[in-house]
């Protein structure tokens, strides 16, 4: 990764930052007006191919280029109902030429990642590479699949090509995600100002605020995540994933009606299943337990509408089971998606499940999986450390929670009070 890193600094300085083509899992929605611009343009490409097709129905490109376009359009909205509409397009892209069409597979490629299948978004961009070796693209779907599917030196040396290829801060972002994972949080931190140093656009320099809050946020540093946060707005306001980081910064404060406001008014635009699942927690952290139910049905209902589109998200299922009390459901998911791919959050979930099952002898192999791939999170660590202390460890237990209280005494608002608890009674019996 080092020679990543290094190829990263000395090309940001010459280069201004590019487009966000997908960092972190799934990609960050824009700010309200951005989105409405990004829409207008989006319905405009669309709009242009489809009339091109009625001309030239056998235009592969053009077909692969409306493809892409559904899948930036499910994106931008947060509708996976576009998904089945981006497949048919780049379907027929690929029926039209069906070789030499880098273009369609790589959509495909990305659609795969969307959707959440990355072995089939791996396997898609490799073919893609076959064809164009320097398809920078291609190598950005590759890295994002390697990454998920918990194989960190394939996406290394995926982000390392896309560098080598095209940097800009697709690249970059995808660099820092990967120290971030290495537990490296300076280094990928300082990646990502030497990106924000080079940011134009207003939504790339909100881009570039939101990690750097959330990368000072994972280190418990609440007042450097909200300076970062409080810049990020100035540059582009109600930038969703800045209102997030936001909440959790009140959250974690206490400053709950704050934290609420945030999250209300992301769950209203982007009701994705992660956002609700986050609003109800905090809802029921203020006491509003009938509000988090209903935030979790509607966040059950959003699962189910991703997968009717073609997704897969067991990892989701099993977040979802473990919110609403149901053990078992989460133990069943949990261990499909970790079948599917060996991700540190994955055996996290996994572990969570097994402990919430009271199976905490199988969970105590998952959570040492988790805490290992990331040294570095402060949640695994203390999920460790509740399974530890059911199966009577009194000093696993006791090194977790002083790690977890190291790596971020406000890791969650909900369960670091708990860990803090926690601590202070194990240290009390020494």
């Amino acid at each position: 990764m080092r020679r990543a890193v290094t190829v990263a600094l000395a090309a940001i300085a010459l280069l201004a930052v590019g487009a966000i083509f997908g960092l972190r899992g799934t990609p960050a929605p824009p700010a309200p007006a951005a989105a409405v611009v990004r829409a207008d343009r989006l319905a405009q490409t669309v709009s242009q191919a489809q009339q091109r097709l009625r001309k030239v129905p056998r235009d592969h490109r053009t077909w692969a280029e409306l493809g892409l376009a559904y899948v930036e359009q499910a994106r931008v909205s947060a509708d996976p109902s576009r998904y089945p509409m981006a497949e048919a397009a780049l379907r027929r892209s690929l029926s039209v030429r069906p070789k030499d069409n880098p273009d369609a597979l790589t959509g495909l490629g990305a659609l795969a990642n969307a959707r959440h299948d990355f072995t089939a978004a791996r396997s898609f961009a490799r073919e893609a590479l076959k064809i164009n070796t320097f398809s920078a693209d291609a190598y950005g779907v590759l890295a994002d699949a390697e990454t998920q599917l918990g194989r960190p030196a394939e996406a290394t040396a995926a982000i390392q090509h896309m560098l080598d290829l095209r940097p800009g801060l697709a690249a970059y972002a995808r660099a820092s995600y990967d120290l971030e994972q290495r537990g490296r949080l300076p280094e990928a931190a300082g990646l990502m100002r030497r990106a924000l140093d080079a940011a134009v656009d207003p939504a790339d320099v909100a881009f570039c605020r939101t990690q750097l809050g959330d990368l000072a946020l994972a280190q418990g540093d609440l007042k450097s995540a909200g300076a970062e946060y409080a810049a990020g707005l100035a540059a582009a306001p109600d930038y969703q994933p800045l209102l997030r980081g936001r909440a959790r910064v009140a959250a974690a404060t206490g400053d709950l009606g704050a934290a609420v406001a945030d999250l209300r008014a992301i769950a209203a635009r982007t009701p994705t299943p992660e956002t609700l699942m986050e609003y109800a927690s905090v809802l029921r952290l203020d006491g509003r337990e009938p509000d988090a139910t209903r935030q979790l049905t509607l966040a059950q209902a959003a699962h189910r509408v991703f997968v009717a589109n073609g997704g897969r998200d067991d990892l989701t299922a099993a977040q979802l089971a473990l919110a609403t009390g149901d053990a078992r459901e989460a133990v069943a998911a949990a261990r499909s998606e970790w079948r599917r791919r060996p991700f540190a959050e994955v055996a996290d979930v996994l572990a969570q499940s097994l402990h919430a099952a009271g199976r905490d002898r199988e969970a105590l192999p998952y959570a040492t999986k988790a805490t290992t791939a990331s040294p570095h999170n402060a949640s695994y660590a203390y999920h460790r450390a509740l399974i530890a202390l059911q199966l009577g460890d009194r000093a696993t237990a006791l090194t977790e929670l002083r790690r977890t209280r190291s790596l971020n005494p406000y890791f969650s608002p909900t369960d670091a009070p708990n860990a803090a608890r926690a601590l202070s009674a194990l240290e009390a019996q020494r």
